[in-house]
């Protein structure tokens, strides 16, 4: 055979299948979008979003960007209350008290002109992919499932000064060994922090992107704490006490404890570190396919550090096959994966599950209820620091719904 023309068909047949995929083959779109909506980028995407009287939340469109760095603009916001601080920043200052050797205060000059670093971590509020979220009737404000489920998520390049410099630039006292710290906010949001995680790797920033912090996201300066729970992650930060005990703030105890099962019903107030989390984010729930070649692309992160594994399933969960990770991948940080999926047009579940650095496997819903001692396994609890695996169902016709509880 002549092998010119036996690598001119192969050619021409590789071509051919690309075209097919240009052209529309396994094509995911959000429900109710054309091919042609898809291509056009005149607007921003659409940011989900939910008012009350004393909160604002903003969802981040997880399904609308590529890569791990979250378009600053639609950043997740979770304000306690009904609107932004307005901070001089030429005004502003940073107190440093308490059980100190020498109490400080911060300008902004002071602060940008001490030692920085600059580093990608992501920020997660603590309600983020809940199991009662799953339950919600969704308003059409709050955007497709994967923003109002799991959109409260999101990952920047921010500097600052590490925490660590401060304090001690202030001088520790030997019997300090938590912070209390509040922002300049209206309510003055407040939490507590150990001393030795201050201490390891917690910074204040004053950049998120390369740009000054937003107003929505704590202007002029926030504190970062990588890998934990959000509500530490303090906006428009103003004082810093140095205790000996965790305070249990009202934010602490009042509006994130939760009752826990297997704590005899007793609040859990502290849950620190995110364990291993993962979301598919296309195709997910409220988007379309075409039967043909799809590629399923999603969001993995951990507090522990970094992610060392995404497996992908596709048939429910009988089997996994491990995913692509897009590099570099940092610690504490949102990380992108992709797999390459056949559809067939048969019905199925596909799903991602996350393997942290330290070798922690991201549970099942089913998992994670039977370690929490929650014996009904087939409905929402009230659950919050929640890292189940989110299974999206894929019908026939293509659609796509959130399968959790179904």
């Amino acid at each position: 055979m002549d092998s010119n023309k036996s690598d001119r068909r192969r050619f021409l047949k590789q071509a051919a299948a690309l075209a097919g995929v240009a052209a529309g083959a396994g094509l995911v779109t959000a429900k109710g979008q054309t091919t042609q909506d898809k291509h056009v980028h005149s607007e921003p995407p659409r940011r989900g979003a939910r008012y009350s009287l004393d909160h604002l939340t903003h969802y981040t469109p997880l399904q609308d960007y590529a890569g791990i760095i979250t378009p600053s603009r639609v950043h997740f916001v979770q304000q306690h209350s009904s609107e932004f601080p307005e901070i001089d920043a030429h005004e502003h200052r940073l107190t440093i008290h308490g059980m100190v050797d020498r109490p400080l205060s911060f300008t902004m000059e002071e602060l940008k002109r001490l030692p920085s670093v600059s580093r990608v971590h992501f920020l997660e509020c603590q309600g983020n992919s809940s199991s009662t979220i799953h339950a919600t009737r969704a308003d059409p404000n709050m955007g497709l499932p994967v923003q109002y489920i799991w959109g409260m998520t999101s990952c920047s390049e921010w500097t600052g000064v590490p925490l660590s410099v401060l304090l001690k630039e202030a001088g520790v006292r030997k019997e300090g060994s938590w912070l209390v710290y509040e922002g300049a906010d209206a309510g003055k949001f407040n939490h507590t922090l150990p001393l030795a995680k201050a201490m390891d790797d917690v910074f204040v920033a004053y950049g998120q992107n390369g740009d000054p912090v937003r107003v929505e996201q704590g202007y002029p300066i926030r504190m970062i704490v990588p890998g934990w729970e959000g509500p530490f992650s303090v906006k428009y930060l103003r004082h810093i006490k140095v205790v000996d005990q965790p305070y249990n703030t009202w934010n602490e105890s009042m509006n994130h404890s939760i009752a826990r099962a297997d704590l005899g019903g007793k609040a859990r107030w502290y849950h620190f570190q995110w364990a291993p989390k993962s979301v598919i984010t296309r195709p997910s729930a409220g988007m379309e396919m075409r039967r043909g070649y799809v590629q399923i692309t999603g969001l993995a992160w951990s507090g522990a550090g970094k992610v060392a594994r995404v497996d992908v399933s596709t048939d429910g969960g009988k089997t996994w096959r491990e995913a692509k990770i897009d590099g570099p991948v940092h610690s504490k940080a949102h990380t992108r994966f992709n797999f390459d999926w056949e559809w067939n047009g048969q019905e199925t579940v596909i799903m991602s599950r996350c393997t942290d650095e330290t070798g922690d496997v991201q549970p099942s819903q089913a998992e994670l209820y039977r370690n929490w001692g929650i014996t009904d396994l087939t409905k929402p609890s009230r659950t919050t620091h929640f890292n189940a695996i989110q299974p999206w169902k894929v019908a026939r016709d293509g659609s796509i719904s959130d399968a959790m509880f179904t």
